[in-house]
This record gives C-alpha cells, sequence and structure tokens, in this order.
C-alpha cells in the first residue's frame, strides 16, 4: 500500500511548486525600482534647508549589496547613481561616482571577509554611510566648517538608526521577490 503524500511536500518556503514559479520580472525589477523610489522618497516627503532624512537610494543599495551579495552587479552604482543625481539636487556625476566607489568597495570588503554577520554589516554599513555623507558634503561645492558638520549630526544619526530596519525591509523584498506565481500556458 503507497502512503499518501505529505501536503507539505509539494510546497516550500515561497508556496507551492505545482505550475508556479518565481517572475522574472519580479526577480530582476524589485531591486532596480526599490533603489529608485527609495531616491525619490527625501524629496518627497519633507523640504528643509538642513537636511533630515537619510539619503534612502543609497543606504537601500547598501542594504541590498549586504542582505542579498551578487544581486546587483558591480555596475550597477553608475546608472543609479545616476538616477539620484536627477532628483537629489547634488552635483551631477557626485552620486554615480560615489555609488560606484560604493560598489567597488563592498565587492572588495565580500572577498576579504566573504562570511560577515549582522553586527558585521552594520558596522560596514555605517562606515560607508559616514564616509558618503561627508564626501557628498564635500562634493555639494558648500563650504566645510563646524556648522556644516554640525548640520549633517541628524542625517547621521537617523540614518544609522534606520540602517536595521532598512534592511529588514530589503529582506521582506527579496521575500516579495522570490515569491511564485502561477503559469499560464
Amino acid at each position: 500500500m503507497i502512503s499518501e503524500l505529505s501536503p507539505r511536500a509539494r510546497r516550500d518556503r515561497y508556496g507551492s511548486k505545482i505550475n508556479r514559479t518565481h517572475s522574472p520580472a519580479l526577480a530582476y525589477a524589485v531591486p532596480w525600482t526599490s533603489v529608485m523610489i527609495g531616491s525619490l522618497l527625501p524629496q518627497l516627503l519633507i523640504a528643509s534647508a538642513v537636511p533630515l532624512l537619510p539619503p534612502l537610494g543609497f543606504v537601500l543599495l547598501l542594504s541590498w549589496r549586504l542582505v542579498r551579495p551578487g544581486l546587483f552587479p558591480v555596475w550597477a552604482g553608475f546608472p543609479l547613481g545616476m538616477f539620484d543625481d536627477l532628483f537629489s539636487g547634488q552635483p551631477f556625476g557626485s552620486a554615480v561616482l560615489l555609488w560606484s566607489l560604493t560598489m567597488l568597495g563592498i565587492e572588495l570588503l565580500e572577498t576579504r571577509f566573504p562570511w560577515r554577520g549582522f553586527v558585521q554589516n552594520w558596522i560596514a554599513a555605517s562606515v560607508i554611510v559616514i564616509a558618503y555623507l561627508f564626501l557628498a558634503a564635500l562634493a555639494s561645492g558648500a563650504a566645510i566648517s563646524g556648522t556644516t558638520l554640525l548640520a549633517l549630526v541628524p542625517q547621521l544619526v537617523v540614518t544609522l538608526v534606520l540602517i536595521p530596519l532598512i534592511s529588514r525591509s530589503v529582506a521582506a523584498l527579496d521575500r516579495f521577490r522570490l515569491t511564485r506565481v502561477r503559469i499560464l500556458g
């Protein structure tokens, strides 16, 4: 006598496996779209003379790269940085340069320390974000003084606090990206 199959035999963590597979459109579009929407959000939410909101597009790119290594190619910093430059108000090319250098730096970090945990990723992201905010302030053409650096402190603190939350949201987006959808045909 043949025993019944377990109902869980035809399921995995992403849903039913029968007549379902990952959507290539979701798999490729969700990471790129989320970074581009993150680049737009700081301009839509609040307008102020002092930067308060973190550079969400950059932090999302950083989180995607640290949470899911290998998903973005190394050259992804160029087009995403160009998109961010169009909306951020920074001189055109600053995000292109900084995002591309970040992707190269994370690639070097990946080769040097392939196995990292949450704390190491948070420290790496914090160091990268601190350098990014300082270099973006330099690229903006503003005179760097104590007042300018003091104005960056709220943005820096908010960004460092939000890194784990943004990484969690990226993990949720990654699960959404890998959901199985029905194939018709």
